[in-house]
């Protein structure tokens, strides 16, 4: 049921990271990839030819509408469609740690407008293809920071929770249109930037590996299956949900 032959994905931020792994992932289900970032996605897109699958990269700001709409129109130019959505463009593994005091209002700013106004921006090209189709994935990317509360990045935090209101409030005005919208909420995994980042100390991520009751490293592979799940017609009835994909640190 996580088949996606036929359908046509746009991964944001995927040149890099847990992006690229959502791009490839999707790509080793079937689908036609459009990867969409200010940095190359050349890598991510020779990663998925090679296996044979489809990929177009794009160069897109989620945060200028006519760059988003750019990237929505060669999705259909390419491939014919628009099926699955997945926003993960953010600032996120690049954030230096500091209390709420020492957080400026101009890095306040950049990251809701990266993190929030850019899935506001590439939800709201979609839905029109969408609704022509009578059929749609959104997966938006908020944190288990936003579940639990986490100090010293409170403009994350923010920026993920308000993800979450986002998709309860997108899903209940686009369901009667076939497109279902939902959340996936990883816990700290250990990416390539995640790993390069200071201020994520080995005591840090000690702590949070002992907040788990799966008491390991999370990895990017962790959450491909509850990706690939929430993309697929696996989750057909599902919609407005937060899926927390953390080792349970979060139960909710």
């Amino acid at each position: 049921m996580t088949n996606l032959t036929g359908r046509v994905a746009i991964v944001t931020g995927g040149a890099q990271g847990l992006g690229a792994d959502f791009a490839i992932a999707l790509a080793k289900a079937g689908a036609a990839v459009v990867v969409g970032d200010v940095a190359s996605t050349m890598e991510t897109c020779a990663v998925i030819r090679s296996n044979g699958g489809r990929a177009e990269g794009v160069c897109l700001d989620v945060t200028s509408s006519s760059s988003v709409q750019e990237c929505i129109d060669r999705a259909i130019s390419s491939f014919g469609q628009l099926d699955i959505l997945v926003n993960n463009a953010a600032i996120s593994g690049t954030i230096q740690l500091g209390a709420l005091t020492e957080i400026s209002s101009e890095d306040w700013d950049r990251v809701m407008t990266v993190n929030v106004r850019g899935t506001f921006e590439c939800m709201k090209a979609a839905i029109s293809p969408m609704k022509a189709r009578g059929y749609g994935k959104i997966i938006n990317l908020s944190s288990g920071t936003a579940i639990k509360g986490s100090p010293g990045q409170p403009h994350y935090v923010a920026s993920k929770g308000a993800i979450i209101s986002l998709t309860r409030a997108a899903a209940r005005e686009l369901g009667e249109f076939g497109i279902r919208v939902n959340a996936l909420a990883p816990g700290l995994t250990m990416s390539d930037r995640m790993k390069s980042n200071p201020s994520w100390s080995s005591t840090m991520v000690s702590n949070n590996i002992a907040s788990r009751a799966i008491k390991r490293e999370a990895v990017p592979a962790d959450l491909l299956g509850a990706l690939l799940f929430l993309a697929s017609p696996a989750s057909d009835f599902v919609t407005g949900q937060t899926l927390s994909v953390d080792g349970g640190s979060a139960m909710n």
